[in-house]
């Protein structure tokens, strides 16, 4: 005994899914990525790379400023 099998799935008989994004759907990662390239691609921050220090310290060191206040 076999069962009847479907040739097609239910979305399609019924003239497919629609799937419509809100405009900032697209508009949030494309502006995540320029601002990014911009980051990656600014001279004037290359100097801040040159210093040596590394981020880690820095960054305890703000927090040790903002915690002595």
């Amino acid at each position: 005994m076999s069962a009847p099998t479907q040739t097609r799935p239910p979305q399609a008989t019924r003239g497919g899914v629609e799937i419509r994004l809100p405009w900032w759907a697209l508009a949030l990662p494309v502006l995540a990525f320029v601002v990014l390239l911009l980051l990656i691609l600014n001279p004037v921050d290359a100097h801040a790379a040159a210093t040596g220090e590394p981020a880690t310290a820095q960054l305890l060191e703000r927090l040790r400023e903002l915690t002595a206040h």
